[in-house]
């Protein structure tokens, strides 16, 4: 793991850039709203538009790397990011109002397309890179570190330079996608790709025998990982929205309050991937005590309305989703043929996404009932996670596996 170090940092910019480049305008999107003269939902959509094309494009953006390489996908999504986002932040020096806010809609479709090939792709390319389990587990903890470091920092940096002026937080994406791109192209080595039929049919043979094979714990990882992302954006919105309407916080200090949970899922996820080394053993109970945490915790908010027991009970929450991310990332990395591991990796990110985008709707309907209607909805959702850890994820419980052997580490009873 030492030699990779240098592609470790250039891949671990990714995620903290993608992310960034995403949740910075969260923050600010009500002032986008007032300065462009549209409605929430029309605002919203710089959101949704970007979610929904990465959730698209994500399983295709797999096969591409699993057929012509990581690396060669990852460079040109990282330029379509920024293009993106130069398109988005230069916007506003041609027009005002509605023409604007089409041409910045534009860009942030052309972010969702970059988005779809960038992240996704590091998880198998960190599995790539290792033949040790245990660097494997370490490294998809950094990555997921820095994946989380990007949403502590979004509100905060976001508010911060939205501050300053609206449109300043596009413009640093075409910045921060340069930087990253340097790094990847100078510091990322890609691993030698063993010779095979790469047809499309024989790929998709292949991935269908994978599916019907190890079916019961991916599908379950795939729910487990949608369910993570659904509850940690639902309740920040939750959060957000109570701080913004109950307790009168805006700008950074309601970034910086937004941030506390999201650091406790940071740090959880750092020593997470720490410690679990090549245990699968471990990973499984490890995700089963994270998501017990947030369930609990979610029940106790269901309990109390008080916005510092909320705030510490969301600490808790987090960290019981830091937990379960690098165990979940390494699972699924560490139990699938290289050959295959982009696309399945990627369809395991379409459902985070897909988690990104609901949870925030769904949490706004739920407001509209009791406080503890929406919470005790929220902690069975949790409950079906901890769940489907106990009945389908079923590792190994041999410590050491031949390489050859290790795609068989988690498998059917």
């Amino acid at each position: 793991m030492d030699g990779k170090k240098g592609d470790l940092i250039a891949l671990a910019s990714i995620p903290l850039i993608m992310t960034l480049g995403n949740s910075m305008l969260i923050p600010i999107l009500p002032e986008i709203a007032r300065k462009l003269k549209v409605g929430s939902f029309q605002v919203s959509m710089l959101i949704t538009v970007y979610a929904i094309v990465a959730i698209i494009l994500i399983p295709i953006a797999g096969y591409l790397s699993d057929r012509f390489g990581r690396k060669t996908v990852i460079i040109p999504s990282l330029i379509i990011t920024g293009l993106g986002g130069a398109l988005c932040g230069v916007a506003p020096w041609f027009g005002e109002g509605i023409s604007v806010y089409w041409i910045i809609l534009a860009g942030r479709f052309l972010q969702g397309i970059g988005a779809a090939g960038a992240f996704p792709i590091v998880i198998p390319l960190v599995g790539d890179m290792f033949e040790n389990e245990e660097d494997v587990s370490k490294s998809l903890g950094l990555i997921e570190t820095s994946n989380t470091f990007g949403k502590v920092l979004s509100p905060i940096l976001g508010a911060a330079l939205g501050a300053w002026l609206w449109y300043l937080p596009f413009l640093t994406i075409p910045v921060l996608c340069l930087i990253s791109l340097l790094l990847v192209i100078f510091l990322v080595k890609s691993p030698k790709r063993k010779e095979k039929d790469s047809s499309l049919r024989a790929f998709l043979g292949d991935v269908k025998d994978v599916l019907k094979e190890k079916g019961r714990w991916l599908y379950a990882i795939f729910a487990i990982g949608g369910i993570c992302m659904f509850l940690l954006f639902g309740v920040l919105f939750y959060l957000s929205e109570q701080l913004e309407t109950k307790h009168h916080l805006k700008g950074v200090m309601k970034g910086l309050v937004l941030a506390i949970p999201l650091a406790a899922l940071c740090l959880a996820s750092y020593i997470t991937g720490k410690k679990i080394g090549k245990n699968k053993v471990l990973m499984k109970w490890a995700s089963v005590v994270g998501m017990v945490l947030s369930t609990g915790s979610l029940v106790g908010i269901s309990m109390f309305n008080n916005i510092y027991f909320v705030i510490s009970c969301l600490i808790v929450c987090g960290a019981g989703v830091g937990i379960v991310l690098p165990c979940t990332d390494t699972l699924i990395t560490e139990g699938i043929e290289k050959e295959q591991r982009g696309t399945i990796t990627s369809l395991y990110s379409s459902m985070r996404f897909i988690g990104v985008s609901l949870g925030p709707p769904v949490v706004s309907l739920l407001i509209q009932t009791r406080h503890m209607t929406m919470f005790i909805v929220i902690a069975a959702v949790s409950l079906i996670a901890v769940i489907l850890i106990l009945l389908a994820i079923r590792p190994s419980k041999e410590p050491e596996r031949e390489p050859s052997a290790r795609r068989h580490a988690i498998h059917q009873p």
